[in-house]
């Protein structure tokens, strides 16, 4: 555990598909490890499947992408038990935590009933880099938007909580997410926060995080979003613009806001984010 500082890498990737393998680390998955700061040995980066149930024939997918980036992979699993004598051992032994998608409700209530969710936040603030996929993006947020409960996209606003916002993944790929998890973020349901496209990540730095540090993609033209029930924008723009500001529809004006969107009787404001290309 090198990083110098706490640090969460949220995304909409994670392996990519392989030339001659299955799949290889995708440049999101490599960008968390660069994170980790790591020299002289090969970086030790933890696979935890926990959101798909841990099923096996992925782990060998895993690691044969592991070998090919040159890192030292494992799997923590907690199907049918805990694989490890000491979750909080194993976890502080590690670069890079890499948490893959699926179920966002299960995943959370199996950390929390295995005590994973509190070893996973010393090993954060200890400097150990959590990063991940979809559930596993959402999963470091107050909350975001989920099909654990059915086909129906809900929103689920019982998050780890590591930074104060909400997430919302597959935007561009999912249209069903849009309309609920705007009506969630419009109705104080969840906190204002972030969506991503696929291929894009957000990347927050320090044991208290009040604002990303930056996002990235690894495709052209991958956008994030930053997304606020339109009151809070309208007071937020209005205060950092002074009386310069136009206060339009319900939110302030801005250069790169793409749009308000309703969300019944409320709105949501949608800035565009232009992330950092790293592919």
């Amino acid at each position: 555990m090198t990083a110098s500082v706490p640090t969460i890498v949220a995304t909409c990737g994670g392996l990519n598909p392989g030339r001659w393998t299955e799949a290889v680390y995708g440049p999101l998955l490599l960008h968390a490890i660069a994170l980790a700061e790591v020299r002289g040995r090969a970086p030790r980066v933890a696979h935890l499947n926990t959101a798909g149930g841990d099923p096996r024939p992925i782990e060998g997918v895993e690691l044969e992408a592991a070998r090919e980036a040159g890192v030292s992979a494992s799997h923590l699993r907690v199907f049918p038990h805990p694989n490890v004598d000491s979750v909080r051992s194993y976890l502080l032994e590690q670069d890079v935590v890499w948490v893959s998608g699926g179920s966002l409700a299960n995943l959370l209530a199996l950390w929390r009933l295995h005590g994973i969710d509190e070893a996973l936040r010393e090993a954060w603030q200890a400097g150990v880099v959590l990063a991940g996929g979809s559930a596993g993006a959402i999963c470091w947020h107050t909350g975001g938007t989920t099909s654990s409960f059915g086909p129906d996209i809900a929103p689920l606003a019982d998050g780890l909580g590591f930074v104060p916002f909400s997430l919302a993944v597959h935007w561009d790929s999912d249209a069903a997410r849009r309309p609920v998890h705007s009506a969630a973020v419009a109705s104080g349901q969840l906190t204002s926060g972030f969506a991503l496209e696929e291929g894009v990540g957000v990347v927050y730095r320090g044991g208290a995080p009040q604002e990303p540090e930056y996002f990235v993609t690894e495709r052209q033209g991958g956008r994030a979003y930053r997304i606020r029930a339109a009151v809070d924008a309208a007071r937020r723009d209005a205060a950092e613009a002074g009386d310069g500001r136009e206060i339009i529809g319900g939110h302030a004006a801005a250069d790169n806001q793409e749009s308000s969107l309703s969300a019944g009787s409320n709105k949501v404001a949608m800035d565009v984010v232009e992330p950092r290309l790293i592919a």
